[in-house]
């Protein structure tokens, strides 16, 4: 019985290197973030479509949201999750080498330090951001009925989650691959 052996195809490509394996909580994690933006998000695109949901109308009227602010809402849904999606590439294979698909970069490798910095820049900025809403509960929110405030609060109150989660996956990134974000010798 004959092996055939593998021939790498042609291009600045990456050899092939095994990857370190990804820890399993580090992709459920990953997951776990791709799903903290969607309770908020959805708030958001109802309030997009229209729909008071929780704003008294004065207050959907001062929020800004009416018009373009509809356009905003609902880019800032759509972002919040295009973003949390990315957490996916820290346990991804696209997450360590471009894939092929994308012209000019397909093969290379992604570079660890570049990633590391940014995704702990974003983690530290969204813990910031987001802590807060822990105490959502405490602020009156004249704008809102009462039912609505509480209904967001439980709906922001996921993304509290995504910095720490961020941070962790980061440095389980980092650990994994350090050492690897050189150039690719060939």
């Amino acid at each position: 019985m004959t092996h055939r052996q593998h021939v790498p195809a042609p291009g600045p490509a990456l050899a092939r290197v095994p990857a370190a394996a990804v820890p399993r909580w580090a992709a459920r994690a990953a997951r776990a973030i791709a799903l903290l933006t969607v309770p908020s998000g959805i708030w958001r695109l109802l309030l997009a479509a229209g729909l008071l949901v929780g704003y008294t109308e004065a207050g959907y009227v001062a929020a800004g949201i009416p018009g373009w602010g509809r356009v905003y809402t609902a880019a800032v849904s759509v972002g919040s999750e295009l973003l949390a999606l990315l957490a996916l590439g820290l346990v991804r294979p696209w997450g360590e080498v471009v894939p092929r698909r994308i012209p000019w970069l397909g093969g290379r490798r992604v570079p660890v330090r570049v990633v590391t910095v940014l995704a702990g820049l974003a983690a530290a900025l969204l813990t910031a951001l987001w802590t807060p809403f822990a105490l959502w509960w405490v602020v009156p929110h004249p704008d809102m009925t009462p039912l609505g405030a509480t209904l967001v609060g439980f709906l922001y109150l996921p993304l509290i989650a995504w910095g720490p989660l961020l941070g962790a996956l980061t440095l389980a990134y980092h650990r994994r691959l350090r050492g690897r974000g050189g150039p690719v010798r060939g």
